[in-house]
């Protein structure tokens, strides 16, 4: 008997002796945050105590510079965190992807593409909304060039070219 309670009190011992598996910090909630803070990152307040404790921590920095900016900057801060905030998480997924993109390529690229934003910035409304509204351009296909001798052209197999093609061409049709 007496060996019994022994086994259970090294049982409760080892058991309390353990570091306790606590939840991740969860940051602080919305009603935590300073009301600077809280005026700041208005636009997020309905999904606050949602985001993961990385992005609160994040936002709760750019809270924090926001103060130090000048007027013009804050007032473009104010409009970033508000289109942010309107963002679907995909979106929010895609903006951010693209920014992991912009940070790994090399400087030189990174210049050549931070001048060609700048240029666009400089453009009046709508002429963005119109290059907005037409979305990415795309490059024409390269096609290789035609041989000076016809006859020089490869030409298929005659097994293949006598034989009925089952296979579509993978090429999109316009």
């Amino acid at each position: 008997m007496a060996g019994r309670y022994l086994g259970i009190a090294l049982l409760l011992g080892l058991a309390l002796s353990l570091p306790v598996a606590s939840a991740p910090p969860s940051g602080p909630t919305w009603k935590q945050l300073t009301p600077a803070q809280r005026q700041v990152l208005a636009p997020l307040a309905g999904e606050w105590d949602k985001l993961e404790p990385e992005r609160r921590l994040k936002w709760i920095g750019v809270a924090e510079r926001y103060p130090t900016l000048e007027p013009e900057q804050q007032r473009r801060l104010q409009s970033r965190i508000k289109e942010w905030a309107g963002l679907s998480a995909e979106e929010r997924e895609t903006a951010r992807e693209k920014f992991r993109n912009l940070q790994q390529l090399p400087p030189e690229r990174r210049a050549t593409v931070k001048e060609k934003w700048e240029s666009y910035q400089q453009l009046p409304e709508e002429e963005r909304e119109t290059l907005r509204t037409a979305g990415p351009k795309r490059m024409a296909p390269v096609s290789a060039p035609a041989p000076a001798d016809p006859a020089a052209a490869p030409q298929p197999p005659a097994s293949a070219a006598s034989a009925p093609s089952t296979v579509q061409s993978a090429a999109p049709r316009p």
